[in-house]
C-alpha cells in the first residue's frame, strides 16, 4: 500500500485531500507545518508527497529542493499562486507536477496514481526489487539494511540488524541465547551470551513501543527469545 505525505497548512484543505486519497486505498500523514513536515519527509518512508507552496516555517519550494537532493520520490506541489513563474519554478526544483487551488479531489487523486504508476513502472525497470519484511508497522529492507517503525527510520549497528532480521525472518521460533550468539556472531558462545540480552535490549528500545510489554520480540522465560507475528 502506497504511503503519502501531505504538507497543507490549510487544515481544511488537508483533511479533504486526505479523506479522498484514502477512500482510494491510500494511507496518508497529514502535517501543517513546513518545519516538520520537512523532517517528517526526509526522515519517512513515503511513496508521494503532495506539498503546499506558502507554509509556515520552511516554504513549499525550499521542502521540495530538500526532498529531491535525498530521495526520487514523485512530488505533487499544490498552491494557490496561479503565476506561471511560481509553476516553472517548482517544477524547477525537481517537482513533479504542480495543480493550482482550487482543484477537485477526484482530479488529484488521479494525478497521484499517474505519477506513482510511472515512478513504480521507473523503478521496476532499472533496480531489482528488494526483499522486505513487514510486519505490524516494522519494515526491514534486508538488501538495502534500513529499517523503520511506523514510518520511521531507526539507526541499526551491524549485528543489532543482524539479530533482528534473523529472528523476524524465522517468526514464531524459539532460540535460544546459545543459538543466537552462534548464528549472528558466527562463532561458538563461549560464556558471552550476556551480549545477546544486551542487543536484543538495544533492538527493543528502537522498534518497541513499550519494551515492557514488547510487540515484536518476546522472551521466553527459561529457553530464549522468539519474534512473535
Amino acid at each position: 500500500m502506497s504511503r503519502i505525505l501531505i504538507i497543507e497548512d490549510e487544515e481544511a484543505i488537508a483533511e479533504l485531500e486526505k479523506d479522498y486519497l484514502e477512500l482510494s486505498g491510500f494511507t496518508v500523514d497529514v502535517e501543517n507545518d513546513g518545519s516538520l513536515g520537512l523532517s517528517k519527509a526526509l526522515s519517512g518512508d513515503y511513496n508521494m508527497f503532495i506539498l503546499d507552496l506558502m507554509l509556515p516555517g520552511v516554504d513549499g519550494f525550499e521542502i521540495c529542493k530538500q526532498i529531491r537532493s535525498a530521495k526520487n520520490t514523485p512530488i505533487i506541489m499544490v498552491s494557490a499562486k496561479k503565476d506561471d513563474i511560481d509553476k516553472i519554478r517548482g517544477l524547477g526544483l525537481g517537482a513533479d507536477d504542480y495543480m493550482t487551488k482550487p482543484f477537485s479531489p477526484s482530479e488529484m487523486v488521479a494525478r497521484v496514481k499517474a505519477h506513482l504508476a510511472r515512478y513504480e513502472r521507473l523503478i521496476g525497470s532499472n533496480v531489482e526489487e528488494n526483499k522486505v519484511i513487514e510486519i505490524r508497522g516494522l519494515k526491514i529492507d534486508t538488501t538495502a539494511r534500513r529499517v523503520w517503525i511506523n514510518g520511521q527510520e531507526k539507526a541499526f549497528t551491524t549485528k543489532e540488524f543482524d539479530l533482528l532480521t534473523f529472528l523476524a525472518s524465522h517468526p514464531n521460533h524459539v532460540y535460544t541465547k546459545d543459538e543466537l550468539f552462534s548464528e549472528i556472531w558466527d562463532m561458538e558462545s563461549i560464556g558471552d551470551i550476556a551480549t545477546v540480552t544486551v542487543h536484543i535490549k538495544k533492538i527493543r528500545e528502537k522498534i518497541e513501543f513499550d519494551t515492557s510489554n514488547p510487540q515484536y520480540i518476546e522472551t521466553i522465560w527459561g529457553v530464549g527469545y522468539r519474534f512473535k507475528v
